[in-house]
């Protein structure tokens, strides 16, 4: 018996060297399943064939799988994973996305999948997530089929129905929208973030209800590492507390960018190019989301050169009063600037060539 496991692990050995694994690998791997010293090369080959040609794991993720999860290769194809996969497509997944689902959590193919599923499916429907939906959330989060439902899902439910959001199918819209919120831990994460919203950034009710239910990943995020580092870069630009619930209500996500990358140098510019009022963005937060270099600084250009152009062509009267009055509309309504579409602008007022101005 001894020698029949050494020449199994010395095959597998060799074969693993075969598929690209160098020996570092192979150690990790043997120290991770222990089982693998008497798997047999032929029952891993098996293995492999199936979720490289079958499943269509790609060779490079597949060698990151059984790297991450070498316990892949001692299930067996026609017992085990023949059936779990066969579960997986039934629920609607595109092409790929099981695959998908396998290299981010190659755990899934343990558990069994119709055991939980049906019990899964059950209790999402009852939050108004149809099977295709739960099917694209299984995709993005396999872990989900992990989770205990006493002890995971209805936590988090409760927790979601206790803010006041407990009308039909809201919690599935939330969870459709942010599909890893139900991994979180209610008690060190999700509570603590919205015991923040309430207190430091002062939502309350039907507005961080709204908040949630647009943005849930704010969810999810760290306080102290995010959260309050954010709020206090709002609160140092001069934003009293009513105009920070404003931002974050009307653009829930200004708590969560990088103030060094984001918040910070629209700010500058806002004030020091654009010479406009700071307060201004409290009338419009998704200011925050426009891009400093693609949408913002560009359609601040073109907007100086409208109004270079209409002093350079002072002589075409109707022309001039046209734009004039038109600039004028846009610098009064902040929001109007931003939404613009620069082409259209540029080729009404900056290609006028082309309309047989000179």
């Amino acid at each position: 018996m001894a020698s029949g496991g050494s020449s199994n692990a010395g095959s597998l050995t060799q074969w693993l060297r075969e598929k690209g694994f160098d020996e570092e690998a192979i150690g990790r791997m043997s120290r991770r399943c222990k089982n693998l010293h008497g798997l047999d090369a032929g029952e891993a080959s098996g293995v492999w064939d199936y979720l490289l040609n079958v499943v269509k794991i790609e060779r490079r993720k597949l060698r990151y799988v059984v790297t991450k999860c070498p316990k892949v290769l001692t299930l067996s194809v026609d017992d085990k994973l023949v059936p779990t996969v066969q579960c997986l497509t039934t629920l609607q997944a595109k092409p790929g996305e099981v695959a998908q689902a396998i290299v981010k959590f190659p755990q899934i193919l343990f558990h069994s999948v119709e055991e939980k599923l049906c019990p899964l499916l059950a209790f999402f429907q009852t939050l108004g997530i149809s099977e295709k939906q739960l099917a694209k959330l299984l995709m993005v989060n396999p872990r989900l089929i992990s989770y205990s439902i006493e002890a995971k899902f209805s936590q988090t439910v409760d927790f979601l129905v206790g803010l006041g959001i407990d009308k039909e199918g809201m919690i599935g819209k939330i969870m459709a929208k942010e599909p890893y919120i139900m991994g979180y831990s209610v008690d060190k994460r999700l509570r603590p973030t919205a015991e923040f919203l309430k207190s430091a950034v002062g939502l309350e009710g039907s507005n961080l209800q709204r908040v949630i239910m647009s943005f849930p990943d704010i969810l999810s995020r760290d306080v102290d590492k995010i959260l309050r580092p954010n709020l206090a870069f709002l609160q140092s630009c001069g934003f009293s507390k009513d105009q920070v619930m404003a931002l974050v209500a009307g653009y829930p996500p200004v708590l969560i960018k990088s103030v060094k990358h984001c918040l910070e140098p629209r700010m500058k510019f806002l004030v020091e190019e654009m010479g406009r009022d700071m307060g201004e963005v409290v009338d419009y937060p998704q200011f925050f989301r426009h891009g400093l270099k693609r949408s913002l600084e560009y359609r601040h250009k073109v907007l100086k050169q409208m109004n270079s152009r209409h002093d350079l062509t002072c002589h075409l009267n109707q022309v001039r009063q046209l734009e004039s009055s038109i600039l004028r509309i846009m610098m009064e309504n902040f929001s109007i600037v931003l939404k613009i579409d620069p082409s259209k602008v540029q080729g009404m007022y900056l290609g006028r060539n082309t309309r047989g101005y000179t």
